[in-house]
């Protein structure tokens, strides 16, 4: 039993699984009380709460584009983690990503996608970050030329952040935390009839984020990481600079029973065909360095490789 309790421990999913909880409480700080840092991560996170410790990445580059101003910092931060450790960030320190584990606990019972609709959506993060980029630098550019107001005008709230405006993240960690609290002030403040003709005026945009960020829950519960799989922006640049990044796994041919288990590749949640990979070191684009497949592997097969 002792021994049992030992194994589990020392597994890597642990770990992590203690790092994604303890990145978690840094991220909002509210333990910390660090207040703003000048720094950029490439994870979901959310700018509408404070204190805020630092900021998402992808969200700083539409707000630099937004007002004209070139985002050094965004792409560096992007550049600097994907060639240092990958898209383990999306693995291990994303915040929505932890809420997605999380959530992967509630139904045991996964839902099966097939290996052709997988590669079909998995290029649909990929459009998310085409239109956001689109949007962002069109407007960019159409306010450097002075013919912004009727652009801007048209898009509304999707002008400053297009993807922001409805990302789930947003809406679970900033918008609907500041829905409860404004309502509960209410019920103290005001007879209960006003609170709900209170919660009839409530914008159409905010049922709509709530309903974008239900889904996306849902999807996570009956598929792992299925935001991160399918639709998120910052999953499709990282795993563009996954295939130059010095981290990566290795496979050993020697202990490896290929031919009779499968175990790695049914414990990774992106789906990465491992055992059809080089050996000698993989990178997959979709790969979060989980490090699950090394977990599950009963014959310590695959090991991490750096560089």
């Amino acid at each position: 039993m002792r021994s049992e309790i030992k194994q589990k421990l020392l597994k890597f999913n642990t770990f992590r699984r203690i790092v994604q909880f303890l990145s978690f409480i840094f991220f909002s700080a509210m333990v910390f009380n660090l207040g703003s840092l000048p720094l950029l991560f490439p994870v979901l996170w959310t700018w509408g709460i404070e204190p805020n410790t630092v900021g998402d990445a992808f969200t700083a580059l539409q707000f630099m584009l937004y007002n004209v101003v070139f985002p050094w910092l965004a792409i560096a931060s992007f550049l600097i983690v994907g060639v240092l450790v990958g898209k383990s960030f999306c693995g291990w320190v994303c915040p929505f990503g932890f809420v997605q584990d999380l959530i992967s606990f509630i139904k045991r019972k996964k839902m099966e996608i097939s290996p052709r609709t997988h590669e079909s959506m998995v290029y649909v993060k990929y459009a998310v970050l085409g239109i956001t980029l689109f949007v962002s630098v069109t407007f960019s550019v159409s306010k450097l030329m002075g013919s912004s107001r009727g652009y801007e005008s048209a898009l509304g709230i999707f002008a400053k952040a297009p993807f922001t405006a409805l990302s789930p993240a947003e809406t679970l960690f900033a918008t609907l935390p500041k829905m409860i609290l404004g309502l509960r002030n209410s019920v103290l403040e005001v007879p209960f009839l006003e609170v709900l003709s209170g919660i009839a005026d409530v914008p159409l945009l905010f049922w709509f984020q709530l309903a974008i960020m239900v889904a996306v829950l849902v999807f996570s519960a009956y598929v792992p990481r299925g935001w991160c799989k399918y639709f998120c922006p910052h999953g499709a640049i990282m795993a563009i600079l996954n295939k130059f990044s010095f981290l990566g796994l290795r496979r050993d041919l020697v202990k490896c029973a290929k031919g009779e288990c499968r175990l790695c590749v049914e414990a990774c949640p992106m789906n990465v065909r491992i055992l059809d990979l080089p050996w000698e070191k993989f990178s997959d684009m979709e790969c979060i360095y989980c490090m699950k497949c090394v977990d599950v592997c009963p014959n310590k097969a695959i090991k991490l490789k750096y560089p």
